[in-house]
Order: C-alpha cells, then sequence, then structure tokens
C-alpha cells in the first residue's frame, strides 16, 4: 500500500515540493541552503562558532564555549541548541510552519530538534513550548513551538507539558525593534499558572521554540520558570538567528 501511494503520490521536498527520495527530506537545491548547526556552536544560545567541533567537544560539553552575545546578555538558562541557522532553506521552513499552515512539516521538522536536543536530555526532564497568547492562538490555529515540543518529547520519552507556561499579555511579534525592545516587549508577559507551579518545582525542563534571535522570549520564559522553582533550564530551537559574515 505505501508503494502504491508513493507512485501516485512521491515524497517531495520540503522546502520547495521538488521529488526527493523520501518523506521528509531536501533536495539537493534545498540542502545546499539548509545549515544544519553541527559543528562547533555557543553552548548557551546553539550558534554556530569557529571550528570543525572536535577540539572544541570538551569544552562544549563542560559550558565553555560561549559567544560574544551570551557573554554580554546573562542567560537564564543552563544550556542551549539549534537544529539550523535561521537563513537560506532554514528561515524558509521556519516560516512556512509558522505562517503557511504547513503542519505537514511538523514531524520531520521536529525530529531535526530532537537531534539537536540530545546533548541537552535529562531522565525525568520535561518539555515546554513556549506559549502563544490566546487572541494569536485563535487566529493561527495552532502553536508551531508546541508540535516541535510534542515531537521532541515523543523521540526522547519525556512528559510534554504544554499547559506549563502561559502567556498572560498579548505582544507584538519581535520581528522588529532593538534587542532592549524585545526584552521590554516580553518582560512579564508569561507565567507559570499557579496550579502547576507544583509540577514545575525542582525539575529540569527543556524549553523549545520556533527561533532564537535576541533570545527575549525564551529568557522571559526560563524566568517565569525559575520563579516556579523549576531547574536547571535548557532551551532548543528550531532556528538560530545568525550574524552576517
Amino acid at each position: 500500500m505505501k508503494g502504491a501511494l508513493r507512485l501516485v503520490y512521491p515524497p517531495q521536498c520540503l522546502s520547495c515540493g521538488a521529488p526527493v527520495a523520501e518523506e521528509g527530506g531536501l533536495c539537493p537545491d534545498c540542502w545546499r541552503e539548509a545549515e544544519f548547526i553541527q559543528g562547533s556552536c555557543c553552548s548557551r544560545c546553539g550558534v554556530p562558532l569557529p571550528g570543525d567541533g572536535l577540539e572544541d567537544a570538551a569544552d562544549e560539553a563542560a559550558g565553555l564555549l560561549v559567544c560574544d552575545d551570551c557573554l554580554a546578555v546573562q542567560r537564564p538558562w543552563l544550556r542551549g541548541r539549534a537544529a539550523l541557522a535561521y537563513r537560506g532553506t532554514g528561515r524558509k521552513l521556519a516560516l512556512m510552519l509558522k505562517h503557511s499552515d504547513r503542519l505537514d512539516l511538523a514531524p520531520a521538522l521536529g525530529d531535526w530538534v530532537a537531534r539537536a536536543a540530545q546533548p541537552l536530555v535529562r531522565p525525568d526532564m520535561l518539555v515546554v513550548p513556549v506559549p502563544v497568547h490566546l487572541r494569536r492562538l485563535l487566529k493561527r490555529k495552532y502553536n508551531q513551538a508546541e508540535l516541535l515540543a510534542r515531537r521532541v518529547a515523543r523521540a526522547h520519552g519525556l512528559s510534554h507539558r504544554p499547559q506549563l507556561l502561559r502567556r498572560i499579555r498579548h505582544t507584538p511579534m519581535q520581528d522588529h525593534g532593538s534587542v532592549a525592545d524585545r526584552f521590554a516587549n516580553v518582560d512579564g508577559a508569561l507565567v507559570v499558572p499557579a496550579r502547576m507551579a507544583p509540577l514545575a518545582e525542582g525539575r529540569a525542563v527543556l524549553l523549545v521554540d520556533d527561533v532564537m534571535a535576541s533570545g527575549a522570549t525564551l529568557a522571559a520564559a526560563a524566568e517565569a520558570l525559575r520563579a516556579a522553582g523549576a531547574g536547571p533550564i535548557s532551551v532548543v530551537v528550531l532556528a538560530r538567528a545568525v550574524k552576517d559574515t
């Protein structure tokens, strides 16, 4: 049956729709434009760093590889990873999932996030997506971070807790503005509801989001979890914004 379906509906590239050999794959052109973060990276935010990753493995595991941004801005989480750089195919796929109702992308993209999260996983960890405000959820019909988090939790056999965080204030999109503006925009916008606080206390948490730029939204989420007694907290995203070189 599966073979017959492939004859009628052959696998397509996730990004452009061109024919590919396997479901959930990329065509050669889109693969070349996909910057998977697999070498040296910042231990706090996952941004790629110079190096081949071999000689830096011990430092990365010890949390000693830290980018300039994470040296300048204190992160309220312990460690972070990202599957892709937010440009080229990575940016296109993130935007398709977020704004184009491409829920069919979530399984493959979620599996990529799960692989990126592997070094962060701890036994009995809670997987928590960054929430969207009810107003935005009613408009979009889904939370892309929750779709990714569900896949991450399933891949690692962890508990998925999408209700652990709640966004209590509607905020403008974080696409524009200075770093300070972005942090001010989400300050106090996320909380752990009182009824959920006992679940968070003393638990390791893996925060999941689709994109990290300044890290302001993830910081607000991590601060809310810390206030509820959770920790240690790690973060993983589908795509990490990078500076042009």
